[in-house]
C-alpha cells in the first residue's frame, strides 16, 4: 500500500495522530460517516501536518479501537484493521465499509447522532441527510413513499397520452399500481404526485433561460428568454425541450444527393440530459429544482442531488458507469414511454450524440460534473466556433468536388470505350466497385449515360 496516497484529509480517508481513547466521538464520528456514505479509511499515526508518527502500542490501540466500535455505534458497521510500517513507525488504517443498515449512529455521551460526509469533515446528519440513510437503510426510495395527496383528486392526461404514443395502447386501471404511481392499498405514490397534471409537488420546477453572452451578466440586458414551467415530469419534459429549440439553430447546407444537418446542440443529446435530471434529481430537497442556464457558447443543466453512491462522476469513466436510479419508479415509467434506456446508457448516448456531429471537435466533448448534492451536464454549442463550420463546409464541399471529379472521368473513361465495366472502371481510376458502381447509378439517375443491352455485350451510351 502506498501510504503517501492516503494521507490528506478527504472524503474517503482521515486520519489522527493518535488514539484518543478518553474522547471516542473525535474518531469514532468518521467511522458513523464513513459507514453512512461510501466507506473510507480512518489512519491513526499522522499528524495534522501529514508528518508520520507512528503509535506506541498500535496492538494495545487496536484492541481498543474494536472495543469503543462495538460500544460506541448503533448498528455496528463492517470495518479491517490493517498495520502498515515505514521505517520504524507503524501505523494503523482502520477501513470501514459502506453499510447497508443505514443510519450508522454514534451513541457515547448521552447522545444519538449520525454523521456524514461533506468535503474533508465528519458532520452531523441533518433531518434531510437523516431521512435519506433512514430509506436507504429500509431499502426504499423518496418515489415510493406514499403521498400527501389523494390520487382521486389528480388526473394524468398528459402520462396516459405519451404511453399511447410510445406503445399504441392505452393505460388501464391496474397499470397504475403495477407501475407504482399507488401503491396495492391504492394510496398515491410520490412518482404518482409527480407524473400526474399540475404536479402538486410544487418543487418539482425547472428554470429556465437563455442568458445574453457567456455568463449570467454579460451585457446590457441579462437574459433574453426564460420561462418557469411547474407540471407533471411529462410536460416538464415537453417544455424544456420546446425552450431550447426555441433559442437555438439548426443550420444545414444542401449537397446534390440530400442535405447536412449542423445543429447547436444535438437534440437526443438534450433530450437525454434533461430526463437524466429529471428522473435522478433529489426531490427531498424542497429548496431548489432543475436549471436549464443557455449561453451563447453551451448550455449547463443543473439538477439537485450528486451521483447516487456519492461518488463524483469527475472521477469515473461515464461509459461505464453502473445503473443507480434515485427514484427508481420514475426511471422505469420514463423507460415504459421510451424515452430512456433501462440499462441506463444516457451518458454514453449523450457522447455518442455529439460524436456524430459534423462539427463536432474534442473541445466539444460533453462535460459532467457533480458534487455532494448537485449534478451538472454541460453541452457545448457545436456552432459557437465559427471556424469549425468554415472548415465542415470546406470539407464537404470538397467531398462533393471531388465526388463530382470521379464521374467526370468516369464519363471520359466509357466515351472512349463504351464496353467497359464497373470492375475495369474502378482499376483504372483506383477506387473501389462500390464506388464506381455507386456513381454510375447516379449518373443513371440524373439521366446521363444509359446502359443499352446485356450486362456482358452491352454498352455505356451518353446521353447527355
Amino acid at each position: 500500500m502506498d501510504i503517501k496516497n492516503l494521507i490528506g484529509e478527504t472524503t474517503e480517508y482521515d486520519k489522527k495522530e493518535m488514539l484518543e481513547v478518553k474522547k471516542p466521538k473525535s474518531w469514532c464520528k468518521s467511522i458513523s460517516a464513513f459507514a453512512n456514505g461510501k466507506g473510507g479509511k480512518l489512519i491513526f499515526g499522522i499528524s495534522n501536518d501529514n508528518r508520520i508518527v507512528g503509535l506506541i502500542n498500535p496492538i494495545q490501540d487496536a484492541e481498543i479501537i474494536s472495543e469503543q466500535i462495538k460500544v460506541n455505534l448503533d448498528p455496528n458497521p463492517d470495518y479491517s484493521f490493517s498495520f502498515e510500517q515505514i521505517d520504524d513507525k507503524v501505523l494503523i488504517i482502520l477501513e470501514v465499509y459502506a453499510g447497508e443498515e443505514t443510519p450508522y449512529y454514534y451513541i457515547g455521551n448521552k447522545e444519538r447522532t449520525a454523521f456524514v460526509r461533506r468535503g474533508n469533515q465528519s458532520v452531523n446528519a441533518d433531518r434531510i441527510a437523516l431521512n435519506k440513510l433512514v430509506m436507504k437503510g429500509r431499502k426504499t426510495s423518496y418515489d415510493s413513499l406514499v403521498s400527501n395527496e389523494n390520487f382521486d383528486d389528480l388526473s394524468f392526461t398528459q402520462l396516459k397520452a405519451a404511453f399511447y404514443q410510445a406503445t399504441g395502447t392505452s393505460m388501464t386501471d391496474e397499470d397504475f399500481e403495477s407501475f407504482g404511481i399507488i401503491n396495492h392499498e391504492g394510496s398515491l405514490t410520490n412518482a404518482g404526485a409527480l407524473l400526474a397534471d399540475d404536479s402538486p409537488v410544487r418543487h418539482s420546477r425547472l428554470f429556465c433561460t437563455r442568458w445574453n453572452g457567456l455568463t449570467m451578466a454579460s451585457g446590457l440586458v441579462d437574459a433574453i428568454d426564460d420561462a418557469e414551467y411547474s407540471d407533471g415530469l411529462v410536460q416538464l419534459l415537453k417544455n424544456g425541450v420546446r425552450f431550447i429549440k426555441r433559442n437555438t439553430k439548426n443550420k444545414w447546407m444542401k449537397l446534390p444527393q440530400g442535405r447536412i444537418d449542423m445543429p447547436d446542440y444535438p437534440e437526443r443529446a438534450v433530450f437525454e440530459g434533461l430526463c437524466n435530471a429529471l428522473i435522478h434529481r433529489d426531490y427531498m430537497d424542497v429548496g431548489s429544482e432543475v436549471h436549464m442556464d443557455l449561453y451563447d457558447d453551451r448550455l449547463e443543466i443543473y439538477s439537485p442531488g450528486g451521483m447516487v453512491d456519492g461518488s463524483l462522476v469527475q472521477n469515473i469513466d461515464v461509459l461505464h458507469v453502473s445503473s443507480k436510479r434515485r427514484n427508481p419508479i420514475v426511471a422505469d415509467i420514463f423507460s415504459r414511454l421510451k424515452y430512456v434506456d433501462r440499462r441506463g446508457s444516457g451518458f454514453k448516448k449523450i457522447i455518442e450524440d455529439y460524436k456524430r456531429q459534423p462539427t463536432y471537435t474534442d473541445d466539444k466533448h460533453p462535460v459532467f460534473y457533480s458534487e455532494q448534492e448537485s449534478f451538472y451536464l454541460i453541452l457545448k454549442n457545436l456552432n459557437y466556433d465559427t471556424n469549425v463550420v468554415k472548415d465542415v463546409v470546406k470539407d464537404v464541399v470538397k467531398d462533393v468536388v471531388l465526388e463530382n471529379e470521379i464521374e467526370k472521368k468516369i464519363l471520359e473513361l466509357i466515351k472512349n470505350n463504351p464496353m467497359l465495366s464497373s470492375r475495369e472502371i474502378a482499376q483504372e481510376l483506383t477506387v473501389s466497385e462500390r464506388t464506381i458502381q455507386r456513381k454510375i447509378k447516379n449518373l443513371k439517375d440524373k439521366n446521363i449515360i444509359v446502359r443499352e443491352g446485356g450486362r456482358k455485350d452491352g454498352q455505356w451510351k451518353i446521353v447527355k
